[in-house]
């Protein structure tokens, strides 16, 4: 049965950045069918009144470590190396799949209730953190991180070659397309070329994308150029074929003219995580030089651990803002540079049609109260949702023309019994509470 969205002003995100006052939008399945200004006259499916709210597309998070919601606040007040080794490497050894479905449930939550529909989601225990984003109903490209520390590489025995070919086997594609596997390499610093050949083959062979962490702190940046002879990360990654698919890079702070020119040569999407990096004390990626060298940007909260919530609104208008101050522009990045990030640009970087109010495109959309009072005036509506919006303000997220939260209430998660897996049975395993 199709659904019409009806009272709403629609921000399409499509090129033209039109904004559509009194509009409607259909839906079916889980495709948008139509939109317009004018009410369909004789429709005959479900209505759902917007109470003159503001639709827009679902949000994409295009860089997320979801079960990191357990560590909140964990380990604050250290740079990147001395809070991975000290404090979350040594918690993240304890993980079960119990725990983790738990935390990633809480932190799936967290994210439907502030608007996003689409992560790309990067993890160990991968199988136990798809199996809540089965039930969640949100879409997802989830990756399990590899890494390689031995010497010599045999991919049939390291551990994430062994879970890269099951968890590509059991999930990809699952759901008609909403669940989507792909391949990864945690880092240059986290592994070696054995596992970066093997890791490009198998992508290009399975038709999979690539999630990696890119120069993201100075040291990795400079430390790997050490290691090979002046290379960057972007420039040793891409000799090794881990480029030759459809690609997301995290971070990319320390990237360089150079490295910009690889990425847009070879159509890779960067990941600007701008909360992680300040508070890691990283630093601010290039984001402007990133889109003027043709780079894809998109947005990403990172893990929880290092930001401390999922509310993307808030990353999204401090993606904005941050290369306004740094570049002493309040042109570098517009309004609608930030909800392109968190939207279609999203989208595009992780090789789904979503993003847009359009024709054909997945039906990710999220209502906003325009009555709640950080809203009220409305000059204009993308200076409204890149500026002043909370992901409070949401009061309806449909997932694939499927409403899975509305008015403060989860449709597909059990929140007290996740609050209370969390609390009983995950916070103790990891931290002996």
């Amino acid at each position: 049965m199709s659904t019409m969205i009806y009272n709403v002003t629609a921000v399409l995100m499509d090129p033209a950045h039109t904004v559509l006052p009194n509009a409607y939008v259909v839906v079916d399945g889980h495709k948008i069918t139509d939109f317009g200004a004018q009410r369909p006259q004789g429709f005959t499916g479900k209505c759902i009144d917007g109470k003159g709210g503001i639709l827009m597309p679902g949000l994409v998070n295009a860089h997320t470590h979801v079960p990191m919601t357990a560590m909140r606040g964990y380990g604050d007040g250290n740079n990147l190396q001395d809070w991975l080794n000290n404090f979350i490497f040594p918690v993240e050894a304890k993980w079960d799949d119990r725990a983790i479905r738990a935390c990633a449930a809480l932190g799936l939550a967290e994210m439907i209730a502030s608007g996003v529909t689409c992560i790309a989601d990067m993890y160990m225990h991968t199988d136990a953190v798809l199996r809540e984003v089965e039930s969640a109903g949100i879409s997802a490209n989830v990756s399990c991180g590899g890494v390689q520390f031995e010497e010599p590489f045999d991919p049939d025995k390291n551990h994430d070659c062994v879970v890269q070919r099951a968890l590509t086997e059991k999930w990809h594609g699952r759901d008609d397309g909403r669940i989507q596997v792909d391949a990864s390499i945690h880092g240059e610093y986290t592994s070696h070329a054995g596992l970066w050949d093997w890791m490009a083959r198998y992508a290009a062979d399975h038709g999979l994308g690539m999630h990696v962490h890119l120069s993201e702190t100075q040291a990795e940046h400079e430390q790997c150029k050490a290691r090979h002879g002046g290379k960057s990360p972007a420039a040793v990654l891409a000799e090794h074929g881990v480029f030759d698919v459809r690609a997301i890079a995290a971070h990319c702070v320390w990237t360089t003219e150079e490295d910009w020119a690889i990425l847009a040569r070879k159509g890779v999407s960067a990941i600007h995580n701008p909360m992680s990096n300040l508070k890691l004390g990283s630093g601010v990626a290039p984001v402007v030089d990133l889109k003027k060298a043709g780079v894809n940007v998109a947005l990403g909260t990172d893990g929880v651990s290092s930001n401390n919530c999922t509310d993307f609104f808030g990353d999204m208008k401090l993606a904005a803002i941050l290369q306004n101050g740094v570049r002493h522009d309040p042109l570098a990045l517009t309004a609608w540079d930030a909800l392109e990030m968190a939207t279609v640009n999203g989208g595009k970087a992780l090789g789904r049609k979503t993003g847009r109010i359009e024709k054909g495109y997945e039906a990710d959309l999220i209502l906003l109260d325009s009555e709640a009072l950080n809203l009220i005036p409305c000059h204009d509506a993308a200076n409204n949702l890149a500026y002043a919006a909370h992901g409070s303000n949401v009061v309806m997220n449909m997932a694939r023309g499927k409403v899975i939260y509305k008015n403060g209430e989860f449709l597909t998660i059990d929140i007290e019994k996740v609050k209370k897996e969390v609390a009983g049975y995950a916070l103790p395993l990891l931290f002996g509470r």
